[in-house]
């Protein structure tokens, strides 16, 4: 069974990009030898990094169960937003918190939206040279979602039916990417 984490940068209440995680989420969770996990970042508040996990025994008891999903995964998907050219601030210090042989050799997908035209295609930039450097393998399709807010209602389902073949796509392409690394 393949362990995939799902990782919603936005810390606000209401987030727009939090839709398409969580239609993502929904999407996943009803496969077969699969399992997702769903960090919202507004529900796993950190304070600034003070220490790298290095293992279970850096751990502050309250983020163990956290630790152990991103330790025992197979690999992640990040849905962040575009806040002002670039990806969450949370993302950066929540990632931070982890050592990077947690990462290593691992598939990162990486999703970005706004309500924009753009799409987040900064931030998804930016993520990619994230994950890289965490020695994660990122997956070369990424799903770039503008005007986000026209495309996810507020539960995360897909309201512009002509979205969900990128969605497949990009889901396709990550897929073949895990399997493939877990060989």
């Amino acid at each position: 069974m393949k362990k995939i984490v799902i990782i919603s940068g936005s810390p606000r209440n209401g987030s727009i990009s939090n839709r398409i995680a969580v239609n993502l989420f929904k999407k996943l969770e009803k496969e077969e030898n699969l399992q997702i996990d769903l960090i919202d970042m507004k529900e796993s508040f950190m304070l600034p990094i003070q220490k790298v996990w290095q293992s279970k025994d850096d751990v502050p008891a309250e983020y163990l169960d956290l630790f152990t999903k991103m330790d025992e995964a197979d690999g992640f998907i990040i849905v962040s937003p575009e806040y002002n050219g670039g990806y969450s601030s949370v993302m950066k210090n929540f990632l931070d918190h982890f050592s990077k042989p947690i990462f290593r050799q691992k598939a990162f997908g990486i999703v970005t939206g706004s309500t924009g035209l753009m799409g987040g295609m900064r931030a998804a930039q930016q993520l990619v040279q994230l994950s890289v450097a965490l020695f994660g393998i990122v997956s070369p399709t990424l799903l770039v979602t503008p005007q986000m807010d026209k495309k996810f209602d507020e539960n995360g389902v897909l309201l512009d039916g002509s979205f969900e073949k990128p969605i497949e796509r990009f889901l396709e392409d990550y897929f073949w990417l895990v399997e493939r690394l877990g060989k």
